[in-house]
């Protein structure tokens, strides 16, 4: 994938730890990262940013915002995909 969205709160195991595993393997330890979840204090904000996401935001979010966020992402990451999004 070019560019994963996880929520914080999904079954069976956290966005957190999903998180945290994909930054310890090769493969995706560059793979931009948005968290996407409705846990919106500061310190949830700090620990998933802290745990390897690249972008924290809260529910309910805005959809320009959301898609502003994606394009950075993309710009910085892979911008030969930016022209699909």
């Amino acid at each position: 994938p070019d560019l994963l969205v996880l929520d914080w709160m999904v079954p069976a195991v956290s966005g957190i730890e999903l998180c945290r595993r994909l930054r310890m393997r090769p493969e995706t330890e560059r793979l931009p990262i948005i968290m996407l979840t409705a846990r919106g204090e500061e310190s949830d904000r700090v620990r998933g940013l802290s745990t390897g996401a690249d972008d924290y935001l809260v529910k309910p979010f805005s959809t320009p915002e959301f898609m502003a966020r994606i394009k950075a992402l993309l710009r910085r990451a892979k911008p030969e995909v930016l022209s699909s999004v």
